[in-house]
């Protein structure tokens, strides 16, 4: 098999589960990867801005020129049997059905374009019209669709509804090796009546819910509840963040740090450091239909996980997690309080560990294994 595309595995994981979890299975797995060096916020800004989109034509096109000659240096010696379409490929799967023309094409189709470009902000119109575009045809040219859950399997067209698997994002090792590493012991040890950690991480969109955070951290505050919050990212919603965190006092229960930025080998062990992982709060029509990234990563790392009260992420944490209603800064204020007993805590931070331990990239890829149908050493010749 051989992962291609356009995608940054450090800048989004997903994608490296998937290839962990395939070799773990028994899968050689090629990668011919040449990274955009476009995140997504970078994207919908393009979007927002037509003016900016010969910067993404150009990008694309240079990273296809060498794509393309990796593509047919390899097929010299053998013509891969499947290639997997890393996250974010929707230009990318076009390409690969050019490029390996006899090959089963997988399309990691982790995230609808439209659905990105409406939860970001993007209005109606031409543009979104284009974008549903793009998903069709990204999903057009691919044989088999991956998606990360029920509720965007329900998207893809009907007449390829059979074509379609459900694969969990998962965590990398690296997020399960952070949490042994910091295992102390035992969880919940605070013995010491020292402030609950909690943490945050990822881009500060509607999705994320981060301004439901900074409220319920606000709300903490006043009642005096001891809390030390990390918060790490930025994005669109950063701005009114800081404007509600500027509320707090400094000499309160509630200590806020911010970090804008931290290098992904340095997040998980950020991570595995405090005792709460928080998830997702928003109320967009995406975030009710995700399971995020950082569900995972946390509970991987040994944190407690307390995230938005969502069909999909209960569906897949059951009892792992501590949940709340979408956009409820009380209620998720409430939730954090609670967790700084320590009994309560070690409870929580114990089920959202065995929780975590069912997505490893070994698990995770079991129904992609299911859906190409074939032995592992058919699918790697």
């Amino acid at each position: 098999m051989v992962a291609f595309g356009t995608y940054d595995a450090t800048a989004h994981p997903r994608v490296q589960v998937l290839i962990d979890g395939l070799r773990e299975r028994g899968i050689e797995v090629r990668e011919i990867a040449e990274p955009l060096g476009l995140d997504t916020a970078r994207r919908v800004e393009i979007l927002r801005k037509p003016w900016l989109l010969p910067v993404l034509v150009a990008r694309l096109g240079r990273r296809w020129l060498t794509l393309t000659g990796r593509a047919r240096r390899l097929a010299r010696d053998e013509r891969p049997t499947h290639v997997l379409v890393g996250y974010l490929g929707h230009f990318d799967v076009l390409l690969a059905r050019v490029v390996f023309p006899t090959a089963t094409i997988v399309l990691d189709h982790l995230i609808f374009a439209v659905g990105t470009a409406r939860d970001r902000g993007v209005g109606g119109g031409l543009r979104t019209t284009l974008l549903s575009g793009l998903d069709r045809l990204a999903i057009a040219a691919a044989h088999v669709i991956v998606t990360d859950t029920a509720e965007h399997a329900a998207r893809v067209p009907v007449r390829r509804a059979a074509d379609a698997v459900v694969v969990p994002v998962g965590a990398t090792r690296a997020w399960f090796d952070a949490g042994a590493r910091a295992a102390g012991p035992g969880p919940g040890s605070r013995a010491d009546g020292s402030a609950l950690t909690v943490v945050f991480f990822g881009l500060f969109t509607p999705l994320q819910g981060a301004t439901v955070i900074a409220e319920a951290l606000r709300l903490l505050a006043r009642r005096g509840v001891r809390v030390r919050a990390t918060l790490a990212g930025s994005g669109q919603d950063a701005a009114a963040v800081r404007a509600t965190l500027a509320g707090i006092d400094p000499d309160g229960t509630v200590e806020v740090s911010w970090r804008d930025w931290v290098d992904a080998a340095d997040l998980p062990g950020l991570v595995a450091a405090h005792d709460v992982c928080l998830g997702i709060f928003g109320t967009t029509s995406k975030a009710l239909a995700v399971v995020p990234n950082k569900v995972y990563q946390g509970a991987a790392a040994g944190c407690a996980v307390v995230t938005g009260d969502t069909a999909p992420q209960r569906r897949a944490f059951g009892d792992g997690a501590r949940f709340v209603p979408p956009g409820d800064a009380e209620a998720l204020a409430a939730a954090i309080e609670a967790l700084t007993d320590p009994a309560e805590l070690a409870r929580a931070r114990t089920s959202a560990g065995e929780a975590g331990r069912r997505f490893t990239a070994r698990e995770v890829v079991a129904p992609l294994i299911d859906a190409l149908g074939a032995a592992p050493a058919a699918a790697a010749r």
